[in-house]
């Protein structure tokens, strides 16, 4: 293999089959899909340049196999984007849905019977005045909402629906997920101090107690899991399952997860963090327009993580036991990651929002014990060859 200084030596230079990249794009069906589509995309233009210009060097940059790979990146990342920003959008359609249901309501029609709806919504955050309060932090303002949005897009994509539709195949698997996952809390807790709002500072807090309380007992649930699998790599976290799902013998790990997971991603009844009843918009309460908007979508976003860590780590991930693979895995992943938002969503529409103390003794003081029992059952069943 040629050795490069830089990734711009191996573009310019460099083999497309002999590149950091191969290993990790191997066997990618979005890469795959996307190296194909530029290959059409790229030589239709290079096909007119050519007519209209014979002879000129951009045609034959435009189908060499480096520029191919590198526009094949591109769009491969645009295609992950895109795919997690539907998931997001159809999860808002079908809360809002559920919702009213619940209530006894329609819930809201416009357009493919409400769908159009969520649409219409940001477009609206779009055309909305942005506006920045006087006395603010600016820089920190700003910042920590671009990386709140910023780290919620980038965890999102980081979740693979199947072992073919992926970004990267890598080792640690869940645990680099919330580490990412586990960064927006602290951002929360600065962007409520900035903001110079008693009510912001105090939502940033309670996202502080939020992140302390219950990011614990979700890291221990994952340890737990991965001491079962004998590793953090998600493929093989799922091929464990391939004849019994983990919500069987670890039911108890999944509903201490499954609560955990509500409450790091900051969904009623642990909303304590925005509690608009109380706190105007805790910590939200200064951002307004588009932000606002990204704010909303970083939570979903945050919201479509936990289903599909909840997903990957009981229900088998892309896999059905006893058939295994099938041939749309990536439908049977979102299948399973929907059905876990829908408990969320009737978690939400049964419970009231629960106090700030009584979230603080339910993580400490339940779900930290019930874990450490958890992962007790599991080294039982380790020892006992179960597994």
């Amino acid at each position: 293999m040629a050795e490069y200084t830089s990734i711009l030596d191996w573009i310019n230079f460099g083999d497309p089959y002999e590149n950091p990249f191969t290993p990790f794009l191997s066997d990618n069906l979005p890469y795959d899909i996307c190296y194909g589509l530029w290959e059409i995309i790229g030589g239709t233009i290079a096909w007119l340049i050519n007519l209209l210009f014979p002879g000129n060097p951009v045609s034959e940059w435009l189908v060499c196999d480096q520029v191919i790979v590198l526009f094949a990146l591109v769009l491969f990342m645009l295609v992950i984007f895109i795919v997690a920003f539907v998931v997001v959008l159809l999860n808002l359609w079908m809360e809002r849905k559920v919702l009213g249901r619940l209530m006894d309501r329609r819930g809201t029609m416009i357009g493919l019977k409400g769908f159009l709806q969520c649409v219409a919504d940001g477009l609206k955050t779009f055309m909305k005045e942005n506006t920045i309060p006087a006395k603010v932090d600016k820089m920190t303002y700003m910042w920590c909402v671009s990386l709140i949005v910023g780290l919620s897009c980038f965890v999102a994509c980081m979740v693979p629906l199947s072992d073919r539709w992926y970004v990267v195949n890598y080792d640690t698997g869940l645990l680099i997920i919330m580490a990412f996952y586990a960064l927006a809390p602290f951002f929360i807790l600065v962007s409520g101090w900035a903001q110079n709002n008693k009510y912001s500072l105090i939502g940033g807090i309670r996202a502080a107690e939020l992140m302390i309380s219950y990011e614990v007992p979700m890291l221990i649930i994952i340890a737990t899991i991965s001491l079962l699998a004998g590793s953090f790599n998600i493929n093989d976290i799922v091929a464990m399952q391939d004849t019994i799902w983990n919500v069987i013998p670890m039911a108890l790990g999944f509903i201490v997860f499954f609560f955990c997971a509500i409450a790091e991603c900051e969904r009623p009844p642990f909303d304590i963090a925005e509690a608009e009843t109380e706190l105007v918009e805790g910590w939200q309460t200064e951002y307004a327009g588009m932000k606002w908007g990204l704010i909303m979508l970083g939570d979903y976003l945050r919201g479509s993580v936990s289903c599909g860590m909840v997903a990957i780590m009981f229900l088998g991930g892309w896999t059905i036991p006893v058939f295994g693979g099938t041939g749309l895995p990536e439908i049977v992943f979102l299948i399973k990651a929907w059905f876990v938002f829908f408990l969320m969503i009737l978690v939400r529409g049964a419970i009231a929002r629960v106090r700030p103390d009584q979230i603080l003794n339910l993580g400490w003081k339940v779900f930290m014990p019930l874990a450490v029992f958890n992962l007790a059952i599991a080294v039982f069943l380790k020892v006992g060859g179960f597994y």
